[in-house]
């Protein structure tokens, strides 16, 4: 039987298809799918086609089909190393789970602001806030309390001023490694205030970034979409719209006033009543 001519054939095919190795076509699928979404979400409202296609490439779950995709076309894993034992608590803390890694991909302009701020913690860069509306509480892919690890390949360090200027000058495709905080989002309340007072972020010395800083008038009606930090609201305009930016918080400019003249005890309170 293995004489025959058929047999030898079959064997030599079967040896082929062995040895042969599938390759990915891309490693960067999910940028891809940013572009597009770029490209197409102004036609939502021309074409029930194209409102369709958004909602599929939107889901969280194609989403993350594509990411564990990318990670494995690009061979972004490795072994952990092996130890005969650990028991030295302090040293379990600093190994970080292959597979608790994440890399990302982002498309965006030069100049383009990514709508997050960072803060230093363990000597890592966390995001410490995420802009309502910004590039990257539309996409969705950033939690606060992830960690950067790497932009581009490259290392961050821990100065987040620079991975802020590092961020804002990059053009075309980002790649992000973060190491995920697992933290559920929790869906904020509609508050609304009325101004009592004039404020331009840029003469702020408190406020932690003053490009994320949102100017207000005396008398407009902002919309709260974020107290979670108990000194920095994020707000929008209620009649113009747009992104949300920062804006201190009832605590802090009651804080803050604490501490000028008696004099303050004439003027305004920080804002009207809070409506739910």
């Amino acid at each position: 039987i293995m004489e025959n001519p058929i047999v030898k054939s079959l064997a030599k095919a079967h040896e082929r298809l062995e040895d042969s190795k599938l390759e990915a076509v891309s490693d960067n699928n999910l940028e891809l799918v940013n572009e597009i979404l770029e490209d197409i979400s102004p036609l939502i409202n021309k074409d029930e086609n194209i409102a369709e296609l958004v909602g599929i490439l939107k889901e969280p779950h194609f989403l993350s089909l594509l990411e564990a995709h990318d990670i494995v076309a690009s061979k972004c894993y490795e072994s952990p190393p092996s130890s005969p034992e650990i028991n030295n608590a302090s040293v379990n803390n600093q190994i970080v789970p292959v597979d608790a890694i994440r890399i990302l991909g982002i498309h965006k302009r030069a100049g383009e602001p990514l709508g997050v701020t960072f803060r230093v913690e363990n000597n890592d860069l966390v995001i410490a806030r995420i802009l309502h509306g910004g590039m990257i509480d539309r996409q969705g892919l950033l939690h606060v309390g992830d960690i950067i690890k790497e932009v581009n390949g490259h290392e961050v360090g821990n100065n987040p001023k620079e991975l802020q200027e590092l961020l804002k000058s990059i053009s075309g495709s980002v790649t992000l490694k973060i190491l995920p905080s697992y933290k559920d989002n929790i869906v904020p309340q509609q508050v609304f205030v009325k101004c009592h007072f004039d404020y331009n972020p840029f003469n702020d010395n408190l406020i932690p970034c003053k490009g994320a800083g949102l100017k207000f008038s005396k008398g407009e009606i902002l919309q709260i979409v974020n107290r979670e930090d108990p000194n920095w609201w994020q707000a929008s305009h209620v009649k113009e719209g747009g992104s949300a930016g920062l804006i201190p918080s009832q605590f802090l400019e009651e804080k803050r006033k604490a501490f000028v003249r008696r004099d303050w005890e004439n003027s305004s309170p920080f804002c009207g009543t809070i409506n739910s």
